[in-house]
């Protein structure tokens, strides 16, 4: 038996299919070879097409059938991972009314500021968790301001992943942890937050019905079965946004337990059975993919928009057509600290653990004739990973103990630079695996279809590709350059 792992990043749509009597991953593929691109018609504005996911998932899910030749016929379950707090609102016949806002996406700010101070920091902080800031609800606002016509046709607004579920099925659900994404739940209430939609003017009946993050949410209709070349009927049977996903994938699913990924953006994601806060909602925290009332569990994410984002730009105006593997190789031959260079990577919207602050993105001490495209490379990537360090920093105010960091062996993580540079500066030992967004979502399938009897079976198959520590004798020289970087970073805010 095989599941279906699906994967609707903002780059790219992964799909990725999983043996379940191995354990292991028969094939993956990804579509389009090229990034997507992400619309940004006013700055700080972001959207992409939903109908354009679904035509890159069903060329990604065909492409990894065809060229793996899968048999099709043993494919029992589905499951879906996304791009986390974006909006598709759709009419009655399921069509989307306008291009998704996704994540990174700032023009809701200003919204969710006046939220907050609307409805009192202590009820926010209390009862979501969170400041309304620039997530879901607030975006949903927004629309309800500037675009009232569109507003008045919304049948049912949507997560990118519930979109893709509906187009495979047919049907709209959430779950609550996309309620919780989407600052839409409350924790004390354990509910739909009233208080919210009541707030936004947000009709009730605009939410779609809950369904469970793990077991059969809907199965896949006859139509979407023939454009994807397999059998109707098979059970979507698990959901959850890109970074819960990905902490899934790596078997983080008990309190103290961190997981990491660094793609177009960068996550810090810690499990924890408290409701804790951070008071300037810096750190978020949502319902986890195990949650239960009767063994809680909720994530807290740390994100920074511009990580993979900044590589890939430095890439495409620095890089010379060289691949990454190539940048990655000349960053390492330039010393710790860059020879003075220092890159703050803030510039992909509004910085959350900025206290939703949209700092622009800085190169300081460049020197014209010291300074190469390899000492770019290199300070790029320190300033990554400076920037997951500064955010640890406030997870660590709030009780995080970091020792171990789990992360895919992927993205930026595939850059020694990088990942020695955040082994260094926060003294934790990073494990790789050899997993992504789209296996965890197939192994989550398999869970949710009852192919596995627990969670340790689902995950006896994931082994550890690589550890990284830190080296005593060159910590001194990465903390002299990250105190640089912080005082350019304070420079800028």
């Amino acid at each position: 038996m095989y599941s279906l792992g699906i994967d609707i990043g903002s780059s790219s749509i992964k799909a990725a299919v999983f043996d379940v009597e191995t354990g292991k991953i028969l094939g993956r593929a990804g579509y389009p070879e090229q990034e997507m691109e992400i619309l940004a018609v006013k700055p700080g504005w972001a959207e992409q097409s939903p109908e354009l996911w679904w035509q890159n998932a069903c060329a990604a899910v065909t492409k990894v059938i065809s060229e793996n030749q899968i048999d099709a016929r043993e494919i029992k379950a589905i499951g879906i991972t996304y791009q986390m707090h974006g909006l598709v609102v759709v009419d009655k016949s399921k069509k989307p009314l306008r291009d998704s806002i996704i994540w990174c996406d700032s023009r809701a700010v200003d919204i969710g500021n006046k939220a907050f101070k609307d409805l009192g920091r202590d009820y926010c902080l209390s009862h979501l968790l969170n400041s309304p800031g620039n997530f879901t609800a607030s975006k949903l606002r927004w629309i309800k301001e500037n675009e009232p016509e569109i507003f008045k046709q919304i049948y049912k607004i949507m997560l990118p992943g519930e979109y893709i579920a509906m187009k495979l099925s047919g049907e709209i659900a959430t779950t609550e942890s996309g309620l919780s994404e989407g600052i839409f739940w409350d924790f004390i209430e354990n509910a739909c937050s009233k208080k919210i939609l009541e707030y936004y003017e947000i009709p009730q009946e605009y939410i779609a019905d809950v369904a469970p993050v793990f077991g059969e949410q809907s199965v896949l209709s006859k139509d979407a079965a023939e454009v994807l070349g397999l059998h109707s009927g098979i059970p979507i049977s698990y959901r959850a946004g890109d970074q819960p996903n990905n902490a899934f994938s790596l078997d983080v699913l008990n309190p103290g337990e961190i997981a990491a990924t660094a793609g177009t953006s960068g996550v810090v994601y810690g499990v924890t059975d408290k409701l804790v806060f951070d008071s300037k909602s810096r750190i978020n925290q949502f319902i986890h993919v195990n949650h239960t009332k009767e063994n809680p569990r909720y994530g807290m994410l740390l994100c920074i928009n511009g990580t993979g984002i900044l590589n890939s730009w430095i890439k495409k105006n620095f890089g010379n057509d060289k691949t990454y593997n190539e940048i990655n190789a000349i960053a390492a031959q330039v010393a710790i600290g860059s020879d003075g260079i220092s890159i703050i990577p803030f510039g992909n919207g509004a910085e959350r653990m900025l206290e939703n602050n949209s700092t622009a993105g800085n190169i300081f001490g460049l020197q014209f004739n010291r300074h190469s495209s390899a000492h770019i490379f290199r300070a790029a990537q320190e300033g990554i990973a400076f920037s997951f360090a500064y955010g640890i920093s406030i997870m660590k105010e709030l009780g995080v103990q970091l020792t171990t960091i789990r992360a895919g062996h992927a993205n930026m993580f595939l850059s020694p630079v990088f990942t020695y540079t955040l082994a260094l500066i926060t003294g934790a030992k990073i494990e790789l695996y050899n997993t992504d967004g789209a296996e965890g979502a197939a192994r989550g399938a398999a869970y949710g279809a009852g192919m596995f009897g627990s969670f340790p079976e689902a995950f006896k198959s994931l082994d550890v590709v690589s550890t990284v520590k830190e080296v005593e004798t060159e910590k001194y020289k990465i903390e002299e350059a990250y105190q640089l970087w912080l005082s350019c970073l304070h420079k800028v805010l």
